[in-house]
């Protein structure tokens, strides 16, 4: 797999968009990131998971999964070798992500982080109109 792949795959999700982040392709949905290309230089894909996905991913294909370095893979962010994976490993990992933000966006009741976000905008960085940027 490569990175066609891992965007074709992403972007196959119901409701799933690319976006960036940092200047790094990620795809979203429901505005909140389940997934980037941070780290594409090096060959990975990076999956956003919880700690006990990441620990049974790595434990079933150490070759193909990596817990990200520091904190945000204590986390649950998990790097996938794409050269690695599979087609059918890739497709599940990312619906696994896909479907815990989604998971996660239900629970919270919010549809987008960028409308929260409006919302906590100061006075002066506001155009006038509610939900509306400069």
């Amino acid at each position: 797999m490569n990175v066609d792949d891992f965007r074709r795959i992403a972007l196959s999700l119901d409701g799933a968009e690319e976006s960036s982040h940092m200047g790094q392709p990620d795809f979203r949905v429901g505005g909140r990131i389940f997934a980037t290309l941070a780290s594409a230089a090096q060959g990975y894909g990076n999956l956003k998971l919880t700690p006990e996905q990441q620990a049974a991913f790595v434990e079933e294909l150490p070759e193909v999964f990596i817990p990200v370095a520091g904190g945000w893979g204590r986390m649950g962010a998990t790097h996938i070798r794409l050269a690695a994976a599979s087609e059918d490993v890739l497709a599940g990992a990312l619906r696994t992500a896909w479907k815990l933000r989604m998971d996660k966006n239900a629970k919270s009741g919010s549809k987008s982080r960028s409308k929260s976000r409006t919302k906590k905008r100061s006075p002066d960085s506001r155009s006038g109109l509610p939900g509306r940027r400069k």
